[in-house]
């Protein structure tokens, strides 16, 4: 496998390689028209930086990276969302059932079985 070194050429703009924060998992949430109607999904993605913080997923060891995605091609049941790298995906993620994926899997490592509709790529 050959690695390319970086375009270093005079007229390419200088980019600085980006950083990310360590973090234990990633969420990927739907907020794709087609998931949830009237930008459910979208407002669900914006309540999880408060509900992050108050289950201290914000910081530290059990640090959650959150990201939007516009759509994962699974529009039935949104909102959607992934769970990586445990390959843990989530149908109807909201009130109640949010709560339990965010307590029972984001904090306390336990995927929350009857929500999940798909497991990938090696969960089966």
């Amino acid at each position: 496998m050959s690695s390319t070194p970086p375009d270093t050429s005079p007229d390419s703009p200088e980019v600085s390689k980006p950083k990310i924060g360590a973090y234990r998992r990633h969420l990927l949430v739907c907020t794709g028209p087609r998931c949830t109607q009237d930008g459910e999904s979208q407002a669900l993605f914006d309540s999880l930086g408060e509900k992050f913080k108050a289950a201290g997923l914000n910081e530290g060891e059990l640090r959650v990276k959150r990201s939007r995605v516009s759509c994962f091609a699974a529009c039935k049941g949104g909102p959607v969302m992934c769970v990586q790298p445990d390959g843990v995906w989530y149908y109807n993620a909201r009130g109640a059932n949010l709560q339990r994926i965010i307590d029972e899997h984001l904090v306390g490592g336990e995927p929350v079985e009857e929500l999940i509709f798909h497991r990938g790529p090696t969960g089966g």
